[in-house]
């Protein structure tokens, strides 16, 4: 498309986009292009063999006339489209359509009931505490490559000497060293020249008039060997790589728990005003007819005085149902987010119609949910790769037992003339050292630190286990306590509600007086609000069971 279609497209909708209808502008649209979208297609065909491009199916005077058809005003903007190619002008036209059905679409998405999927899609995906969370890997992998700097290849040099004294001199040594971690060993070399007076035999940086060069290898015989602490820093960081995944995923089990339970809190919330606003309704509905009988009499005036005072008491129970609603909102917003992650706070249009059917827990379950538990908490993992840690900690203590006994070989070759006849031209020099602290205190005092460590989360581990065992025992007792309640409390609501129908009944024949009505309807809005608590406990313990038994790990 050329640059003016762009411009085209632009302007028209930001111009329909000011206009008040924008809706009913997209409907109007839809319709008028479904009417002509053949004509439309015969015209573009029309267009290629040179003939115009749009004829009676999409101008200026039949858009202006669907949407006046429709009672929406045109926008003024369409009037600058007469100054460009109609080609340009239906794909203009056809953009624009696209542009406000997905408004729409997205305006009439926020007004759909909202789900507990939603919920914890932002939650795994835009809750910030578990975006922190993730972050956690590139910590921990941080520390790894940190670790991994004892396998960096190192080069150094330098320059020194006897700017004045006996033997006045200088030397330039450069090399390098690269621990390669085969048994500890190092591989090392580099170049040394050194110039000035004649140096005597026992100075070993004396070279020949063209310099030296060396090429050597040390490895650790003993201590040291099979590992040594730079080893063991890489063995043990990777390991905390591993264990930022059960941490992450601890951490996202206890998220997605909070925003289930903040998800039932808000729609239960919502069921309380609800249930609130009725009983104030009724209250408000029998005022007038009570008006209606003092004035002729049927009854004393006291009567409709304390109907007020009734339709007072419920209109604060409406505020403060409302004001635990308002709470409950906020406190989702923390765990819904929109694609700007901005907290969404769920208005009172987004309530369900009520709360999800409730399922009696199935105990033929329970077993395999145990099983799962102990094998898919994070828990264990973690305390597992914790054990390995300490593995890697013994196995280096065990080692710095050992003595020090190091072998080392070295050859160099000097260049150029031979300044110093007792220094020949290709030398090899060998040698082994052994050095060892006779009481070992440090390497013992660690050994027995790790051992009784070991043995420390050893119980850990055994107590990890019967707790989660426990937990998931306990979790799933409060579950079918909880769908027990909720069939009790749904069979209360309808007794309830059964013995105000009755009482009314008695009232409107003038049989009971308006204080035991009320009585019976204080009561059906009691069992009500019983009903939806004991739904929320239900829910919450679900959501309880869920975390516990490890159901929701990925």
């Amino acid at each position: 498309m050329p640059p003016h279609g762009t411009i085209v497209e632009r302007s028209v909708i930001t111009a329909l986009r000011r206009n008040e209808a924008v809706d009913r502008s997209a409907d109007a649209l839809v319709r008028l292009t479904t009417m002509r979208l053949a004509g439309f297609s015969r015209d573009l065909a029309g267009a290629t063999n040179g003939e115009p491009a749009v004829g009676e199916c999409l101008t200026l005077p039949s858009i202006r006339a669907a949407l006046a058809d429709e009672g929406v005003r045109a926008p003024a903007a369409l009037s600058r489209l007469s100054r460009f190619p109609a080609c340009w002008f239906a794909l203009a036209v056809l953009c624009l359509w696209v542009g406000l059905r997905s408004e729409a679409h997205a305006q009439s998405t926020n007004a759909l009931p909202l789900a507990l999927g939603e919920v914890l899609h932002s939650v795994t995906n835009q809750y910030p505490p578990m975006l922190a969370a993730l972050i956690e890997r590139d910590v921990v992998a941080g520390r790894l490559r940190s670790a991994q700097g004892a396998f960096d290849f190192t080069v150094f040099s330098k320059l020194f000497g006897t700017p004045q004294g006996y033997y006045e001199s200088g030397t330039w040594d450069s090399g390098f060293e690269q621990f390669t971690g085969i048994w500890g060993g190092t591989v090392f070399g580099g170049y040394r020249i050194t110039r000035g007076d004649r140096l005597p035999d026992y100075d070993y940086t004396r070279t020949q008039r063209d310099g030296e060069a060396r090429l050597g290898f040390r490895l650790p015989l003993l201590r040291d060997g099979s590992i040594d602490r730079r080893r063991a820093a890489i063995l043990k960081a990777d390991l905390d790589r591993q264990i930022a995944d059960p941490l992450i995923l601890r951490q996202r089990l206890d998220f997605v728990r909070a925003g289930s339970v903040a998800y039932f809190n808000w729609l239960a919330a919502g069921e309380r005003w609800r249930i609130a606003e009725e009983l104030l309704r009724v209250a408000r509905d029998r005022a007038a007819a009570l008006t209606n009988q003092v004035e002729a009499g049927h009854i004393p005036r006291i009567v409709l005085t304390d109907n007020l005072r009734l339709v007072v008491a419920r209109e604060l129970g409406t505020v403060q149902a409302r004001r635990r609603f308002e709470g409950a909102t906020l406190a989702l917003s923390l765990f819904l987010r929109d694609a700007e992650d901005q907290p969404v706070v769920a208005g009172r249009e987004r309530l369900p119609a009520g709360f999800p059917e409730v399922a009696p827990p199935e105990i033929s379950r329970l077993v395999a949910d145990l099983v799962q538990a102990e094998t898919r908490r994070p828990e264990i993992a973690r305390l597992r790769l914790s054990a390995d840690k300490l593995v890697v900690d013994r196995r280096l203590a065990r080692n710095q037992l050992l003595p020090n006994l190091d072998a080392g070989v070295v050859g160099s070759r000097d260049f150029g003339s031979d300044t110093y006849k007792d220094k020949g031209q290709f030398e090899v020099q060998a040698g082994i050292e052994l050095k060892v602290p006779l009481q070992r205190r440090e390497a013992k005092g660690r050994l027995a630190e790790i051992e009784a460590q070991q043995e420390q989360l050893g119980n850990e581990q055994r107590f990890a286990r019967d707790r989660i065992r426990t937990e998931v025992n306990d979790v799933f007792s409060a579950l079918s306590a909880a769908w027990e309640q909720t069939q009790r409390t749904g069979l209360n609501v309808e007794l309830a509600r059964a013995l105000q129908t009755a009482e009314q009944e008695r009232f409107d024949q003038g049989a009971t007086d308006l204080l035991a009505l009320q009585l019976r309807e204080q009561a059906t809005f009691d069992a009500q609000t019983a009903a939806v608590e004991a739904a929320f406990e239900y829910f919450r313990a679900q959501a309880d069971y869920r975390a516990a038994a490890a159901l929701d790990v990925p």
